[in-house]
C-alpha cells in the first residue's frame, strides 16, 4: 500500500524565515544608522572646525585692543601687575592667550597657557602645533603680538560627544525595530503559516484540496501546484485502495467454495496421505481467506474509517467483540475484561473501525500467546491494554511487528497485518497505539496499549 505524508515538522535545526528576517532588517537598519552616525560626525567636525576657528579669529580680533589698551594704562600709571594675578580665579580656560612683543618674549599670557612661546611664526593667520590650533593677531604698529589657543582635544570632545549622543538611539532603536519587523513580517508571511498548517494535514486520509482562493496572488501557483499532485495521489490511491478491495472482495466466495470443497473431499477420503495432502490445502485455503480478509480490512483502513461523526460507547463495543469470541468453541472463556471505567467510555469514534482494532488486537493477542493461556482486556478512562503471555521479544523484533507482512520468528497462523491495521486506524481517531514487551508490571508476555484522544 501506498503512504503519503505531505507535511512535516520543522526542522529544529534550520532559522525560520521570519527569524532571518528580524536579524537581516534589523542589521540593515544598525548598518545605515552608523554609517549615518559615521557620516554625521563627519561633517559635525568640518562645522565645527569652521565654528571654532571663527570663534578664535573673533577673539583675537576683540582681545588685542582691549590688551594694548590695559598695557598702556599700566604703564602710564606705573603700576604694573604681576602674572601670576591674571586669570587666577579661573578653573579651566577653552581658550588660552599669549602676548608677545616684536622679539618673541611673552609678556602676557592666560592662566593655563604654557611659560613658554607657542611655536608658530609672530605672522597674522592659523597656526597649528601637535596639541593647539591657533589664530595670531598682531596691533596696528606691529608691535604686540596675540596668540589665541584652542586645544586639539576640546574639538575632539565635541565630536566625541556629538557621535555618542548620535549613537544612544540605538538603544532603543534595536528593540523596537525587532518588534515593529516581527510583527510586520509576521502579519505578512501569515499566509504562508496557514498553507503550511493546511499542508500538514494531508496524508492517505485527508487528500481534500487546499483553498486557494483567500491566498495572495504569490502563493497561488504553489496552492495550484499541490492540489494538481493531491488530485493524481488521490486517483493512485483511490485505483489501489479499489483494486485491493475488489479483489479481496472477489477472492473471498472462490476461496469460501474452495475451502468447502476441499472440506467435504477431507470426510469422505479414507485415511491416508490424500487425506493429509487434503488437509494441507485446507489449511492454506483459510489462511488465504484470512489474507484476504485482512486486506479487505487494511483498504477500509486505508480509507480513513476511525472517525466517526458521533459519540460511541467504546466498551459496548468491547464487549460485543469479547462476546463472538465467547461464542467460539475454539476460544470461549480465554478472554479476561478487567473494566475500571465507571459508566462509559465515551469517543466520536466509528464503530465498525473501533470493532476492527479490537479484533485485530485480540486475535494477534490469541495466536501469539500461549495455547489455552487467557489474554487479558483492562479498559482505563484513557487506555485500553491488551495483555498475554509469551516470550520477551528483542527491541529490533518489537521494531518490526508494526510493518506490513512481518511475521517475526513465530509458527503461528496470520497474515502480519493485524498490527498495522489497528495502528493506522487508531492513528485516525487521533490515539496511538504503543507496544511492551514484557508486558507492564510482568517478567514475560506482550501488551499493545490504546492511548485514546482527549473526550
Amino acid at each position: 500500500m501506498t503512504q503519503l505524508r505531505i507535511g512535516g515538522r520543522n526542522n529544529p535545526g534550520r532559522t525560520s524565515i521570519t527569524r532571518r528576517l528580524i536579524a537581516w532588517l534589523t542589521g540593515a537598519v544598525v548598518i545605515f544608522w552608523l554609517i549615518a552616525v559615521g557620516l554625521g560626525v563627519y561633517v559635525m567636525n568640518r562645522e565645527f572646525a569652521e565654528i571654532f576657528d571663527g570663534t578664535l579669529q573673533e577673539t583675537a580680533e576683540r582681545l588685542m585692543p582691549l590688551i594694548v589698551d590695559d598695557l598702556s594704562n599700566r604703564a602710564s600709571n606705573g603700576d604694573p601687575q604681576s602674572l601670576e594675578e591674571i586669570d587666577k580665579g579661573l578653573n579651566r580656560e577653552y581658550l588660552t592667550y599669549q602676548v608677545l612683543d616684536a622679539t618673541g618674549k611673552i609678556i602676557l599670557h592666560s592662566h593655563d597657557a604654557p611659560d613658554l612661546p607657542y611655536e608658530v611664526p609672530l605672522k597674522i593667520g592659523f597656526h597649528n602645533t601637535a596639541k593647539y590650533r591657533i589664530y595670531t593677531e598682531s596691533s596696528l604698529n606691529g608691535g604686540l603680538f596675540l596668540h589665541v589657543a584652542d586645544a586639539f582635544k576640546n574639538r575632539r570632545e565635541a565630536s566625541r560627544e556629538g557621535g555618542v549622543a548620535l549613537l544612544w538611539p540605538l538603544i532603543v532603536l534595536i528593540p523596537v525595530s525587532i518588534l515593529i519587523i516581527w510583527r510586520i513580517v509576521g502579519a505578512a508571511l501569515r499566509p504562508i503559516d496557514q498553507l503550511r498548517a493546511e499542508i500538514a494535514t494531508k496524508d492517505g486520509g485527508n487528500m481534500a484540496p487546499l483553498e486557494s482562493d483567500a491566498l495572495p496572488r504569490e502563493l497561488r501557483p504553489i496552492a495550484r501546484s499541490v492540489n494538481l499532485l493531491l488530485g493524481r495521489l488521490r486517483s493512485a490511491l483511490e485505483a489501489e485502495r479499489e483494486f485491493t478491495a475488489n479483489s479481496a472482495h472477489e477472492l473471498r466466495t472462490p476461496i469460501a467454495g474452495a475451502l468447502a470443497q476441499t472440506q467435504r473431499l477431507i470426510a469422505e477420503l479414507p485415511q491416508g496421505p490424500l487425506t493429509e495432502r487434503a488437509g494441507r490445502i485446507e489449511t492454506s485455503l483459510s489462511n488465504l481467506a484470512r489474507l484476504a480478509e485482512k486486506l479487505l480490512q487494511l483498504s477500509r483502513a486505508q480509507a480513513g474509517i476511525g472517525t466517526g461523526e458521533k459519540p460511541t460507547d467504546l466498551v459496548a463495543i468491547i464487549d460485543t467483540v469479547i462476546g463472538d469470541y465467547d461464542r467460539d468453541t475454539g476460544t470461549a472463556g480465554r478472554i479476561l475484561l478487567e473494566n475500571s471505567v465507571e459508566g462509559k467510555l465515551v469517543r466520536n469514534v466509528d464503530i465498525d473501525a473501533f470493532a476492527i482494532v479490537m479484533r485485530n488486537l485480540i486475535e494477534n493477542a490469541l495466536i501469539h500467546g500461549p495455547v489455552d493461556d487467557e489474554v487479558i482486556v483492562r479498559i482505563d478512562n484513557g487506555s485500553i491494554r491488551i495483555v498475554n503471555g509469551g516470550t520477551v521479544l528483542s527491541p529490533e523484533e518489537l521494531a518490526g511487528v508494526k510493518k506490513r507482512f512481518w511475521r517475526g520468528k513465530t509458527k503461528a497462523s496470520g497474515s502480519g497485518l493485524g498490527l498495522a491495521i489497528a495502528e493506522r486506524i487508531v492513528s485516525q481517531i487521533g490515539g496511538r497505539l504503543d507496544l511492551f514487551s514484557p508486558a507492564t508490571s510482568q517478567s514475560d508476555g506482550f501488551e499493545a496499549r490504546i492511548t485514546l484522544p482527549a473526550a
